[in-house]
């Protein structure tokens, strides 16, 4: 697919801007898109233009504006980074600089001599701003003399004027009705300016946490302090309770921001999060937010000489600092923000076309669809661009490709984790002896990130000759598919083959975390809530889920920390960034013979053999079981031939006894199956799963 697409550098962020009728209405669709844009499903963000940072990867949609008396929409979009999400729930300031310029150029908005000014209609929040550009001869203007910190070189001012940002998602400046509150101990403010804040000093959390915090770290020292971070997801849960935000644990706001003395009494200093990591530089909307609660008295974060009218309040970051023109009335309880105003800078980079990969995109609809009506010049263009894509799909579909011999070529085996983890191993082990037993070379291609899902994808859209299969296991086609929409369907894009191996699923601990069983584990979390992490394999993988239903099933909370995979996220557990993890046996057993991980308990139906002195959690009193299965499958429509003679092969090889020692050594047991009964499998693991979703209420974020 390829569509218009400009990209900017606006203000510290940086991604394309599109107008709206690029692209597709459908909004499953247009996030797709999106997706494909920044590369997000990309683990190295090499395949978009989003590299791979969460400030890299954001987007601007604008189109006219239907509100009274505003000029344009913009609609910002959080993509993700190794993750096929987007986010249209935050604001973003800084790519709001590069909106005005973009409306112009693209005729949204005449341009005036000298200066022209735009009233922008935000959607993500409902909040007017009034964005100033350099339009010298009626030409947008991005070379100039105005420098902010965090970008090099100098540019054209922007100015961004935010007219009712007060309260835009909460419905009030101070939503908790109070301008200071005391949450587990901790003073704090909690605010909705621009951006719903839960402002916190240094110097308190410094007393709380027995530290030497002094609220001038760098990022990287804030992202190491492991019990920092902890502290403040737990207080902003909280805090976003309070501010009748709900169950905030899979949502970007509040965002935590950490503030203490400026450099002068005009200025604070402030380190943003976003909010589970320390921002590089700081948000526009957040530093507004902090300038808000430094120009109002009674809040942590008020300056001790308050001021009336117009001023200037410096935010200082990890970068430099950030000026915000405030404009203030009234005193004391009756001081009330009227505006607020700040200058960046945009530049534009490319303007062009983009081309989206097909991988991203769902599959085409059938030949036989009714058409759609053509509106407009982007619809047509899109769907010039599918037809082919159609075509390609239904050729791939053509029975042709039963006509050849098979295997006429190599073989290769998709595994959807990265290589060093216990699927890539046992892969490895299986498809040596499937080449040897079929006359071909197999290959093991390792296709990471998004919990499986582009692998699965990948393998799904693969022609049907046998010659392109799929490691699948528990998450790609029972967990990840009852977690969220995905792309590809588990039961009808896929031919099974045959099972592989199962192995239960042990909770394990590092060797120094001070938690003596599990009994002992509930009870210190009881007391202090998300004192620990636990780290997974992504959101929608069987540690997830593990972990998940253990904080279910015993009333506690501990911060989930997903990695891309089992290999890292169990070396990161290894090193101390989390406490505990919920691996299958198969992947925590080298670990636990050296004493490196500690096993806790097994979350599956029985003890195992290898640890016969670890409880389950159900003896225990928990009902939690994720056992973890692992099976062969091809793309449908692959001809029962050639699945009945991979089935046979399959089988012939995993009764192999080296196989079987190769296999079974490190916890997993080898076991195979017919095609219908791994097919059966999948099936009834969806119904499990998603009833598990909705009792948990599980999310992908």
């Amino acid at each position: 697919m390829t569509l218009p697409c400009v990209l900017m550098r606006a203000g510290t962020s940086r991604g394309p801007f599109f107008l709206r009728e690029w692209l597709p209405a459908d909004e499953d669709l247009r996030n797709e898109v999106l997706v494909g844009a920044i590369g997000a499903s990309d683990p190295l963000g090499v395949d978009g233009v989003g590299g791979g940072s969460t400030l890299t990867s954001k987007v601007a949609i604008v189109s006219r504006s239907a509100e009274p008396g505003c000029d344009v929409d913009y609609l910002f979009a959080q993509v993700g980074v190794g993750t096929r999400s987007v986010d249209t729930r935050p604001n973003c300031g800084n790519m709001l600089s590069g909106v005005g310029p973009f409306a112009i150029e693209q005729g949204l908005v005449p341009a005036q001599d000298g200066e022209t000014k735009l009233r922008v209609f935000n959607v993500n929040t409902r909040s007017r701003i009034d964005v100033t550009v350099q339009t010298p001869g009626r030409r947008v203007r991005y070379d100039g003399s105005t420098r902010i910190d965090g970008v090099a070189g100098t540019a054209a001012p922007v100015q961004l004027e935010f007219l009712d940002a007060w309260g835009a998602v909460t419905g009030s400046v101070f939503p908790t009705g109070r301008r200071i509150d005391v949450i587990d101990g901790v003073p704090l403010s909690c605010i909705d300016a621009a951006m719903p804040l839960m402002i916190v000093r240094a110097s308190d959390l410094a007393r709380d946490l027995g530290q030497s915090l002094n609220g001038r770290e760098s990022p990287t020292e804030l992202d190491a302090n492991l019990p920092l971070l902890h502290r403040l997801e737990m207080l902003r849960r909280l805090a976003g309770a309070a501010m009748g935000l709900g169950d905030v644990s899979h949502s970007v706001i509040p965002k935590p921001v950490v503030v203490s003395e400026g450099d002068t009494p005009e200025a604070v200093t402030s380190r943003y999060f976003t909010p589970r990591r320390c921002h590089a530089s700081h948000a526009v909307t957040g530093a507004i937010g902090v300038a808000a609660a430094f120009s109002l008295p009674g809040t942590v974060a008020s300056a001790t000489r308050l001021r009336q009218g117009r001023y200037a309040v410096q935010v200082l970051h990890p970068q430099g600092r950030i000026e915000v023109a405030m404009h203030t009335e009234g005193g004391g309880e009756e001081a009330r923000i009227q505006g607020a105003a700040l200058v960046r800078t945009a530049r534009k980079i490319l303007q062009g076309e983009l081309q989206i990969p097909d991988y991203v995109l769902s599959r085409p609809a059938p030949a036989t669809a009714p058409a759609e009506p053509e509106t407009h010049d982007g619809d047509k263009t899109m769907k010039a661009l599918i037809a082919p894509l159609l075509a390609a799909t239904l050729a791939v579909a053509a029975p042709a490709h039963a006509q050849a011999p098979y295997p006429s070529k190599t073989i290769t085996i998709v595994v959807p984790t990265a290589a060093g983890g216990g699927n890539d191993s046992m892969a490895r082990a299986v498809g040596q002896k499937l080449g040897a037993l079929l006359g071909q070379t197999v290959i093991i291609d390792n296709r990471a990130g998004a919990n499986g899902s582009i692998a699965s994808e990948y393998v799904a859209r693969a022609a049907p000759d046998g010659h392109t299969l799929m490691w699948g296991f528990t998450a790609t086609h029972t967990l990840n598919p009852a977690l969220q929409k995905l792309r590809y369907d588990p039961v009808a894009d896929f031919e099974p083959i045959s099972l592989t191996a199962t192995s239960p699923t042990v909770m394990v601990a590092t060797a120094n975390v001070p938690v003596k069983d599990v009994k002992d584990l509930v009870a210190q979390l009881k007391a202090k809530p998300d004192r620990y992490t636990y780290a997974s394999a992504g959101s929608g993988s069987a540690p997830h889920f593990a972990g998940e239903l253990f904080k279910l099933a015993t009333g506690t909370v501990m911060l989930h920390v997903p990695y891309k995979g089992s290999a890292p996220a169990i070396n990161d557990t290894l090193a101390g960034h989390a406490q505990f993890m919920f691996p299958s046996l198969f992947t925590a057993a080298s670990h636990l013979k050296t004493g490196k991980l500690r096993p806790m308990a097994i979350a599956g139906p029985k003890r195992v053999a290898t640890l016969p002195d670890v409880p389950t959690l159900k003896e225990l009193g928990y009902d939690v079981d994720v056992s973890q299965w692992y099976g062969l499958f091809a793309p449908a429509k692959t001809p029962k031939p050639i699945i009945d003679k991979l089935h046979q092969a399959a089988v012939q090889a995993l009764n192999d006894p080296e196989i079987v020692k190769r296999i079974e050594a490190d916890g997993a047991d080898v076991q195979s199956s017919t095609p219908e009964q791994l097919g059966a499998l999948v099936k009834n693991e969806l119904v499990k799963w998603k009833a598990v979703v909705a009792k948990a209420k599980l999310t992908a974020d």
